[in-house]
């Protein structure tokens, strides 16, 4: 039995002989609330009021400013109408029917450039009543790529994807290419070659529309033929419009800015209000349902932090009615053993991690030899017990206990996915070869590293971490760090570790870290830093002060570590690397595995696991924990099915108030899907 279903299996054998009133999936409870409501008395809340122990920063409009979890929850309530959705059925993205009109047309052409022609839908509105058209999702690819973007401090993104970026983002053209715009309602988005195969190719298709009269008013895009570009409404008027000056004003005002306050969005929600900890959403009444034609039912929506200490009490009072994505084992305790009739719960497993990321390219923790010393010295079991109590289990690569890779090598799947030509079909022979083939992959050349710190003293030796202080030979018992002459100058493993204030990990990090540490001529200062300067340290906005950072993440839908552990030294690349890794056989493997010819899933599976035998061995992070997520809830929202989707911010739109008791419970009728794309959460 694996690690994880173990604890899921021990969690359904602790629910189930927990009394009714802990569990409160029904009750006297709930039946007394229908009598009441039958007979009129009964009163629900006019506003979902959220809680979510990562706190928000604002950056509710591209990513390029930052990709918190919580940003990313807003995101998904305001922003829709995404030329494509992952289908969770099918593992795969897929074009969204209620954007594009069927199936768009495919071409190749000479060069073996890659061209999908959609169409849109015509009933597509902004919740201004502005309509939407292919104008717009070309205004959203040229805005996300615009240099103008890392003028103001944020990240363009790396479309390199899209035939004509390189020319376009290094000015040797003045349009885009491989986005052409055919009419209102028809847009052409062109993949170049030399990105292709690409294993999620349809996912590469991703965007949703943002408003050009909001974020760039005066501004226009235009295809004169050539491809797409961003000018003059007017163009009598000489002087470019579209600058930098003008995106500071428009999208990062604190008090307008469309970052953190979207006035004009196209998703199920719009923000009303916004005060730097709280953020008020109202239902958009110009947006005409998701893909499987789901309105949300629930009028008014607040988002705030909430605190492991008080959230279970918060839901008791009902100051709160949800709260999401808790980790903290302690809290998920007091919520399982003492939350009463009144709460209710899910659970389900994380695609995601908590992890430490060096800042590889400082003289301290350059060397692949010093990461691992440290990571000998790293208790990781001891610390995920403390922080997430049975509720988490120690990981040794780059990856989330839920991650579809993970559970294909882990042989936690009822069956394989063998292609089958039912023209020629398999013989018996043949597919128990393939079975065989999937069940000789697996994860155990992994390194565990378990606390040795004479390993990590004979790595550091190794590395020439062998002076004092005063250069001379270092002393273990006597002198207090080691040293190292680099680049003429003594550098001594006097590390720092940035961690969020407040956050309990930090009760745990002294005795099983610190005095390892200390074992072997290591110190380390813990740095408690607000998570919005934690962030902007981690994504590069700001220049790095520490050699670690301790934080979690969860992994998007699509997974390209070529992104994250880019090699690519290229202005405009390498700001995505945020451990400033420059392992070129890690980054290799990245590129290899993303350029996989869609559907060869156990191809890209083995390269897969190529690239965590890699990582594990130069560790640009050292992982920690996956775990089990839990929601708890009120009793009265109905038909929140969390593990159904990829986040609470859309299992919300199926939700509403009540007190009808479900057909069936939580943990009978909502089996455990691919849950991802939140990004930063303890």
């Amino acid at each position: 039995m694996k690690k994880y279903l173990s604890i899921l299996l021990a969690l359904m054998l602790f629910l189930s002989n927990l009394p009714l009133s802990a569990i409160a999936e029904s009750g006297s409870d709930g039946e007394d609330a229908i009598a009441s409501d039958e007979a009129g008395e009964m009163e629900y809340p006019d506003e979902l009021r959220v809680g979510h122990p990562t706190a928000m920063r604002g950056d509710f409009s591209i990513d390029a400013f930052g990709n918190g979890t919580a940003d990313i929850d807003v995101r998904a309530l305001i922003h829709g109408y995404n030329l494509v959705n992952w289908d969770q059925n099918q593992g795969i993205y897929v074009i969204d029917e209620s954007v594009v009109v069927g199936e768009p047309l495919v071409m190749d052409d000479g060069n073996g450039n890659r061209s999908y022609f959609l169409s849109l839908q015509d009933d597509l509105y902004f919740s201004d009543g502005t309509p939407i058209t292919a104008w717009d999702y070309a205004f959203s690819i040229l805005l996300n790529i615009a240099p103008e973007i890392a003028q103001i401090g944020g990240k363009p993104s790396k479309a390199e994807h899209i035939l004509g970026y390189n020319e376009y983002i290094t000015n040797q053209t003045p349009y885009l290419s491989g986005v052409e715009v055919v009419s209102d309602r028809q847009i052409v988005i062109t993949l170049d070659h030399e990105f292709l195969p690409y294993f999620f190719e349809t996912g590469l298709l991703l965007c949703v529309p943002y408003p050009i009269h909001v974020i760039a008013p005066g501004c226009k895009v235009y295809d004169d033929g050539y491809g797409v570009y961003i000018g003059n409404a007017d163009r009598t008027v000489a002087e470019p419009i579209f600058t930098a000056e003008l995106l500071e004003k428009t999208m990062l005002d604190p008090e307008t800015g469309y970052n953190s306050h979207p006035s004009v969005v196209s998703g199920p929600y719009v923000l009303t209000e916004y005060d730097g900890e709280t953020a008020r959403f109202e239902k958009n009444p110009y947006f005409k349902g998701t893909a499987e034609g789901v309105i949300p039912q629930i009028e008014k929506i607040s988002f705030t932090l909430a605190d492991n200490d008080t959230l279970i009490q918060q839901l008791q009072d009902g100051e709160l009615h949800l709260v999401n994505k808790v980790v903290y084992g302690p809290t998920i305790m007091e919520g399982m053993l003492n939350g009463g009739e009144s709460i209710q719960s899910a659970f389900y497993p994380r695609v995601g991690l908590m992890f430490l990321a060096f800042t590889c390219d400082w003289p301290t923790v350059q060397e692949k030899e010093v990461r691992q010393a440290i990571a000998w010295c790293l208790n990781r079991d001891q610390i995920t017990q403390d922080y997430c109590g049975d509720f988490g289990v120690r990981v040794d690569g780059y990856y989330g206990i839920e991650q579809w890779e993970y559970l294909l090598v882990n042989g936690d799947v009822q069956e394989y996915p063998i292609p089958q030509n039912p023209d020629h079909p398999l013989s018996d022979e043949e597919y128990d070869a393939a079975v065989a083939a999937w069940e000789a992959l697996n994860l155990d050349s992994l390194t565990v590293y378990t606390v040795d710190t004479d390993r990590a003293n004979r790595l550091l030796d190794q590395a020439g971490w062998t002076l004092n202080r005063a250069g001379e030979a270092y002393r273990p018992g006597t002198d207090d760090v080691r040293c190292k002459l680099i680049d003429g100058e003594i550098t001594a493993l006097d590390l720092s570790l940035m961690y969020p204030a407040g956050n309990r990990i930090a009760d745990t990090l002294q005795e099983n870290f610190i005095d390892n540490l200390n074992k072997c001529g290591i110190s380390l200062a813990l740095v408690p830093t607000e998570m919005q300067d934690l962030l902007t340290s981690f994504n590069r906005e700001a220049e790095r002060t520490t050699d670690m950072i301790c934080l979690a993440s969860n992994f998007d839908v699509v997974v390209d570590p070529a992104v994250a552990f880019s090699g690519d030294t290229t202005e405009g690349h390498e700001i995505w690397n945020n451990t400033y890794s420059n392992d070129e056989e890690l980054y290799r493997l990245a590129l290899d595995m993303r350029k996989t010819q869609p559907g060869a899933i156990f191809e890209y599976v083995k390269k897969w696991v190529r690239f965590q035998e890699r990582f594990n061995e130069v560790l640009p992070t050292i992982p920690i924990y996956s775990n089990i997520y839990f929601d708890f809830y009120s009793s009265m929202l109905q038909n929140y099915y969390i593990t159904g989707h990829v986040t609470w911010s859309q299992a919300i739109l199926d939700a509403y108030f009540g007190t009808e008791t479900p057909e069936d419970d939580e943990f009978g009728s909502d089996e455990f899907d691919d849950d991802t794309v939140e990004f930063f959460d303890w």
